[in-house]
C-alpha cells in the first residue's frame, strides 16, 4: 500500500483506528437563486449535508485509512439557476490536497473546474446510487468527484496507482453519458468537461504524464527540504514530460488543470534554481502556461 511506512509508524505509536478514505469540505452557495425567487434555506442546508454525507462516508477505496490519511478534498458549489422546484443547475470546483512529507506544507493535487452541472434534489426524496447502473444524476456527479480524487492521490504516491480509480471514475462517465438527461457533462462535447478529463486520462499519451506525477511528488517535493537540488531537476524533467505531451494535445484540461493547480508552486520551486535552470523553466512555463507568464519573468530576473 502507498502508505504502509506511515501506518506502519502509527501502530507503533498508538493503535491504528480505520475510517473513510475521502475527508471532503463542501459549501453550497445560492445567493443566486435568492435573487430569482424565493429560496428555502433551510433546503439548501440539507443539500449540502446530503452532499457531505455521501462523499464523506461512501467507502469508495477498499484501503484502509487512518483518520490523519484520509485525502483533503474540497467541493464548492454554486447553484446558479433552478427552473423547477428541486431541479438546480450550477458550477462547481473540486480541489484535491495531500500533505509534503517531512514538512507542514499541503500541497494542491488538482484544481477542476465543472461548469456543466445540473441535477434534482428534494429533501423529501430518497437518492440511491448504484456504481454499476445509473440512478441519479446528483450522487454520480459526487461518486465522479470522489473517485477523481482518488485518483490523483494515488497516482501520487505509486506510478499509475490510480488506475482502479480511474476506471471506476469511467465506468461512471459510460453509464452517465448513456442514461442521463444533462449530457453536457458527461460527453464528447465540450474540451474541459468530465468526459474530456477522464478521457484523457484514459490515453495512452497520457500515461507519462501520470508517471511524471508519481516522480514530481515522491522523488520531488517529497525530499525537498533534504534534496532540494535533485527536486528542481525533477520538477524540469517533469515539465519536459509535459512538454512533449502538450504538443500533440492542445488546450488539454489535464494539462490546464495541473498548472492551474502548480503555478505558484512551481515558480516558488524554480526561484532558487541556477541561472540555467532558471532559464529553462522560465521557457517552458510560459510556453506550456502562458496566462501566467507575468509570474514566471520573474525568474528571469
Amino acid at each position: 500500500m502507498k502508505r504502509l511506512l506511515f501506518l506502519f509508524c502509527c501502530l507503533i505509536v498508538r493503535p491504528m483506528a480505520y475510517s473513510q478514505a475521502l475527508q471532503f469540505t463542501v459549501s453550497v452557495n445560492y445567493d443566486q437563486l435568492i435573487s430569482q425567487q424565493n429560496t428555502d434555506p433551510q433546503s439548501m442546508s440539507q443539500l449540502q449535508t446530503y452532499i457531505s454525507d455521501f462523499l464523506n462516508t461512501y467507502k469508495f477505496s477498499e484501503d484502509n485509512f487512518t483518520k490523519d490519511e484520509r485525502i483533503k478534498c474540497k467541493l464548492n458549489i454554486n447553484l446558479t439557476k433552478s427552473i423547477a422546484q428541486g431541479n438546480y443547475e450550477a458550477n462547481a470546483q473540486l480541489v484535491v490536497t495531500r500533505p509534503v512529507y517531512n514538512s507542514n506544507y499541503e500541497t494542491v493535487l488538482l484544481t477542476f473546474i465543472d461548469k456543466n452541472v445540473s441535477f434534482t434534489y428534494l429533501p423529501s426524496t430518497q437518492l440511491y446510487f448504484n456504481e454499476n447502473s445509473y440512478t441519479e444524476e446528483l450522487p454520480y456527479l459526487l461518486a465522479f468527484y470522489a473517485y477523481t480524487a482518488l485518483i490523483y492521490d494515488y497516482d501520487s504516491f505509486s506510478k499509475l496507482g490510480g488506475n482502479p480509480y480511474l476506471q471506476k471514475a469511467f465506468n461512471i462517465v459510460n453509464q452517465a453519458r448513456n442514461s442521463s438527461s444533462n449530457k453536457k457533462g458527461w460527453e464528447n462535447v465540450d474540451s474541459k468537461n468530465r468526459y474530456a478529463l477522464i478521457s484523457s486520462l484514459m490515453s495512452q499519451q497520457f500515461i507519462p504524464f501520470r508517471e511524471s506525477m508519481y516522480e514530481y511528488y515522491r522523488l520531488g517535493l517529497d525530499v525537498a527540504s533534504q534534496k532540494p537540488t535533485e527536486t528542481r531537476a525533477t520538477v524540469l524533467k517533469t515539465l519536459n514530460t509535459i512538454d512533449a505531451i502538450a504538443r500533440q494535445n492542445q488546450a488539454n484540461v489535464v494539462i490546464n488543470s495541473f498548472f492551474d493547480a502548480k503555478s505558484d508552486e512551481l515558480y516558488r520551486i524554480m526561484l532558487e534554481a541556477t541561472p540555467t535552470e532558471k532559464k529553462e523553466a522560465y521557457n517552458l512555463l510560459s510556453s506550456l502556461d502562458p496566462a501566467k507568464t507575468q509570474v514566471y519573468q520573474k525568474l528571469n530576473n
